[in-house]
């Protein structure tokens, strides 16, 4: 177990492919016309290199990173294969016209079955959709994709906790970790303007030392939102880069450290372990660091999701 301490709420957030996401791709997959529409994509950011804290950089990767490639390329084609069939197979359930009855119930059924829902969800969602339809509540499309949509809230909603911190604990710690490519460093971006907004020091730590990019993508983000980033070079030891953030950040007052880590899949033992010899390291400088970890997800894997949550923990 990494060891998190046991007063403190773990919270499992996703900022994409979430439900509300999922329903929003839906809409924009008809016009008025009936053709499919694209939204424009957003302009990526030109990387601007900010100062590193340190120029210590070495050649090697870090230890493990690149074995077993088989496996991990197998398993994160196996979760986008997850992920993609449940949205596709949703937009597909909205398109044309449709006759509100139970053989359409047993279609929804049957996909989210196969898109790895559950059966304890699918079944709550069917039996609120049946009263719905027997009350003649789902007398068109809009009706069916808005009851629907509430359905799926309702379940999600009783799980939220807010983020909160504790004033006690100066710097807060959040530790960022996920599998690769779940959108950590973004949501960082957006939890350290989050914190701005409500009148919060930030700074942000370059734990992700594995990829080229992720120093500069971080760099970036910490311009965008004015928080000054603490980095060193590919192959760092990302502990090391962790460790020197927190010891920056309690000798200036900074009131958060959000630290990004390397994607993992949850199979890596020995990138695991790395996980917890961060830990160990934070602990160094505060016995109850990381105050609050958060593992990015995309919340169309089904019930792989839970099984990834499970395996951060231990």
């Amino acid at each position: 177990m990494i060891g998190y301490p046991t007063h403190l709420h773990h919270r499992y957030s996703t900022f994409r492919h979430d439900y509300a996401t999922m329903f929003g791709f839906i809409k924009r997959k008809q016009n008025k016309s009936g053709k499919a529409t694209t939204p424009p994509a957003e302009a990526e950011p030109v990387p601007v290199a900010s100062q590193p804290a340190s120029d210590a950089t070495t050649a090697a990767a870090p230890a493990g990173t690149s074995d077993t490639p088989d496996e991990v390329k197998a398993l994160s084609e196996s979760l986008e294969k997850t992920r993609r069939g449940f949205t596709d197979s949703m937009a597909d359930f909205f398109l044309g016209k449709k006759s509100i009855d139970q053989a359409m119930l047993d279609d929804l059924e049957e996909r989210l079955l196969s898109a790895d829902v559950g059966m304890d969800a699918t079944t709550t969602i069917i039996d609120e959709l049946h009263n719905s339809l027997s009350r003649k509540a789902l007398n068109n499309e809009a009706a069916l994709h808005r009851t629907l949509a509430g359905v799926m809230t309702a379940i999600l909603q009783p799980c939220e906790q807010p983020l909160e911190l504790n004033s006690k604990n100066k710097p807060f710690v959040i530790l960022v970790v996920g599998i690769n490519g779940a959108g950590k460093t973004t949501s960082i971006g957006k939890l350290a303007n989050y914190f701005k907004q409500q009148g919060k020091s930030v700074m942000l730590a370059a734990g992700d030392t594995f990829r080229a990019a992720a120093v500069e993508q971080l760099q970036t983000w910490g311009q965008r939102n004015e928080v000054p980033v603490i980095a060193q070079g590919t192959g760092a030891d990302p502990a090391s880069v962790i460790f020197d953030a927190v010891e920056s950040a309690s000798s200036k007052n900074i009131d958060v450290v959000i630290a990004d880590t390397a994607g993992r899949l949850h199979t890596q033992d020995n990138l695991m372990e790395e996980l917890k010899k961060i830990k160990r390291v934070m602990t160094k400088l505060d016995p109850d660091a990381p105050h609050e970890t958060l593992i990015i997800m995309d919340a169309g894997f089904g019930q792989n999701a839970l099984h990834q949550v499970q395996q951060f923990h231990d």
